[in-house]
């Protein structure tokens, strides 16, 4: 049969291609699912797109061109595999499968049945909330902690959101005035702009000069790193969220001083370094942190779907792609629908 998939042919360039697929089940834990939406993640995607991933010209790494993308897949479940227990044909599951018609996909990376109280486009959007979410793993919350954001896109909005959630106060920094916007309609209400002096200010400000117990890179600049330990108070964290893929040259002395003479602790939040299912027990891993999220959805707690802008068709992926990376004001987060 044939089915359509997105693939990153180059730098620069993407199509929805149709090719063969065998639709059979071809070993025991595999599952094949009918797509119905997926969600474009504007951090991993456009640095593969764009070429700031240097992986992309490594043959025979993860995101090799031609690349097919995307990890954020809402659909249902037309056959599985002898050993599979995750799942049976009929459930609508959230999976981190590509963006394509049909995916074939194994029951040992996540499944999670999709709850019937939240829409499958915005089940689909709330990939980004798990990316989101490493960062409340990783940090050590005390009551009523001081937060501070810096970047306010999709994952920096939603950990921001979770922070709260947890009783926290947060204080988002970005210097785009729409991100800063969408934020406060998502209930983050303390945000600053301006240069990095002009934001050093505001917080001092805010915090009465205590700065923040947690601070967050959500942007995968390691620029914004040192930005972020200015703002982080004595005995703090400083939690890398995003992933650093442009390089910076700069005196890491300054870091690595400031860092030891203030007592601060820098955690890195990838979250592929969560298991994908509990070990033992309700040990936090991907399957746990997604249903907690369906969780805070459903009570109205976590907002994503003002995260979306534009729900497209997959021929239009050329122009999602270009305007998540041109037009950021504009394309804050978008599904794909492909029914």
């Amino acid at each position: 049969m044939k089915i359509r998939e997105v693939v990153v042919t180059g730098q620069n360039q993407v199509e929805l291609q149709t090719n063969e697929f065998d639709d059979t089940i071809q070993s025991p834990n595999e599952v094949l699912i009918d797509t119905e939406y997926t969600f474009i993640s504007s951090g991993t995607e456009l640095a593969n797109y764009t070429g700031n991933e240097p992986k992309v010209f490594q043959p025979g790494s993860w995101c090799a061109y031609p690349w097919r993308s995307g990890y954020a897949n809402v659909g249902i479940v037309r056959e599985v595999g002898s050993n599979v227990t995750k799942t049976v044909p009929g459930d609508r599951v959230f999976t981190y499968g590509r963006h394509a018609s049909i995916i074939r996909y194994s029951q040992d990376r996540l499944i999670a049945p999709v709850p019937d109280s939240i829409d499958p486009a915005v089940v689909a959007a709330s990939r980004m909330a798990g990316v989101a979410m490493t960062g409340i793993i990783v940090s050590e919350i005390a009551t009523n902690s001081r937060v501070i954001v810096f970047g306010l896109g999709l994952v920096g909005n939603l950990v921001s959101q979770m922070f709260q959630i947890h009783g926290c106060r947060v204080i988002g920094v970005d210097p785009v005035d729409g991100r800063r916007a969408l934020a406060k309609k998502c209930g983050i209400n303390h945000t600053v702009g301006g240069d990095n002096d002009q934001v050093q200010k505001s917080i001092n400000e805010i915090t009465n000069g205590e700065l923040g117990d947690i601070t967050v890179d959500a942007v995968g600049h390691s620029s914004v790193v040192m930005q972020a330990l200015r703002a982080t108070a004595t005995h703090g964290q400083l939690v890398i969220l995003g992933s650093p893929r442009v390089s910076v040259t700069g005196d890491l002395t300054e870091l690595l001083s400031d860092t030891h003479l203030r007592w601060i602790t820098i955690r890195g939040a990838l979250e592929w370094c969560v298991p994908m299912y509990p070990d033992t027990g309700n040990n936090i891993s991907q399957f746990s942190k997604q249903q907690t999220i369906f969780d805070w959805m459903s009570r109205g707690q976590l907002k994503v779907e003002p995260l979306i802008s534009h729900i497209l068709k997959p021929d239009a992926i050329k122009q999602a792609y270009d305007g998540l990376l041109n037009e950021s004001n504009t394309y804050t987060g978008v599904v794909l629908d492909w029914k």
